[in-house]
């Protein structure tokens, strides 16, 4: 898919982006999660992979990380929205102006109450990032004037939906070297209380995160919070859906748990105005939810300055989303456990050396840009075995 280029600004040669390519595809996976369920969640974790040509031919890579039951953007309209709306106000344009690329995508599809598309957006603003710190010789770490000082400490989703399943889920963990634990909770508080205390019990050391994902409403999220609280929880993460102003503000009176938001946190904005109507204590960061590097960097310097919680997450991410939150978190000194569930459910990869993680420890590539190398390759084949290919 390449479309025309500008070569030349003012004059003076300077580099452009010349062709954006998209390769829509689903990673295979393993074990249940109860986002990637139904007739084409089976199928396997959606993605949309893009790669950035300069005028130079440097590339760079990033990766949209759509799910239709957490979100309302899917495999099919992320592809739509990326090469009939986003590619081509993109094309010609300086790749190093990150905030100029978000502006124009902010033209092609309009904001609604925050940010249009942000999961399909946040491929690009992550492959923009990537080609950036190619031409500059540096991380993003770098980008960002800051150093990685050490691996980051995954946890390991526990996501059962019968009480008997907790133990085995516990045990694969330990077995994987893991020995924090976040599990879903959501709408039942006494399922949830007994599914804490079990994984308290089997893991009395854990970081013991809960997150709802919205899934209770405001009176059973009120009775969940001291019960989860009492059985261990350190957490609570989208215990409503974000528009739930009131509730949110009753739960942080409440002061049971630290209440985090997740859902309908798009842009800084959104968290310092949400911050400022005391909904929250902080956010669960997820670069792929967010509409990418730029905001979610952003959003962690705001909790730095306002002394909010932070944590580190995301979206089952396959390996180049991963790469870019193992960077921004990385480089941003988070010592608690990251909810970076991508290496427990995915069973495959396009790079050509994959992410360096040792039991729970993650390490942050530390080479240009992303610091990792995609096999396009692998990337084509794994489009057309899941049948992405269809798409374009």
């Amino acid at each position: 898919m390449a479309l025309p280029h500008v070569a030349f600004a003012k004059g003076r040669a300077m580099t452009k982006i010349d062709r954006i390519q998209l390769f829509p595809m689903r990673y295979p996976m393993t074990g249940y999660f109860k986002f990637f369920t139904g007739p084409h969640g089976s199928a396997g974790r959606a993605a949309v992979i893009i790669k950035v040509t300069a005028d130079d031919g440097t590339v760079g890579w990033g990766q949209s990380l759509p799910i239709a039951k957490w979100s309302d953007e899917t495999l099919e309209t992320a592809v739509v929205a990326l090469r009939d709306y986003f590619v081509p106000v993109l094309i010609g344009r300086d790749p190093t102006d990150l905030d100029g690329a978000m502006d124009a995508m902010d033209h092609a599809i309009a904001p609604g109450f925050t940010t249009g598309m942000p999961i399909t957006r946040a491929g690009l603003d992550i492959a923009l990032h990537d080609l950036t710190g190619k031409l500059r010789g540096q991380s993003l770490a770098q980008m960002w004037g800051r150093q990685i000082k050490g691996p980051l400490t995954l946890s390991w989703t526990v996501n059962v939906t019968k009480l008997d399943d907790v133990a085995a889920r516990i045990d694969e963990g330990h077995q994987r070297g893991f020995s924090n634990f976040n599990i879903k909770v959501g709408p039942d508080p006494q399922f949830d209380e007994t599914l804490a205390k079990e994984v308290r019990k089997l893991a009395p050391k854990t970081f013991l995160w809960a997150d709802a994902n919205g899934g209770y409403d405001d009176e059973a999220a009120l009775v969940a919070a001291p019960k989860l609280s009492d059985a261990g929880v350190d957490v609570l993460e989208a215990p409503l859906r974000p528009n739930h102003i009131s509730g949110y503000q009753a739960l942080k009176k409440q002061a049971a748990l630290p209440i985090l938001m997740d859902e309908g946190v798009i842009t800084p904005r959104d968290l310092r105005e949400f911050h400022r109507l005391s909904m929250h204590d902080g956010v669960a960061c997820k670069p792929a939810r967010c509409g990418g590097l730029l905001s979610n960097r952003r959003q962690i310097e705001y909790c730095l300055k306002h002394d909010l919680i932070w944590l580190g997450s995301g979206l089952t991410d396959p390996d180049i989303s991963l790469a870019a939150s193992l960077s921004l978190y990385a480089a941003f000194g988070q010592q608690r456990p990251c909810a970076l569930n991508g290496p427990q459910f995915l069973t495959a990869d396009v790079l050509k050396t994959p992410l360096r993680i040792e039991q729970d420890k993650a390490y942050a590539p530390t080479g240009p840009g992303l610091g990792i190398e995609v096999d396009e390759s692998k990337v084509v084949e794994l489009m057309k075995q899941s049948g992405g290919d269809k798409l374009l």
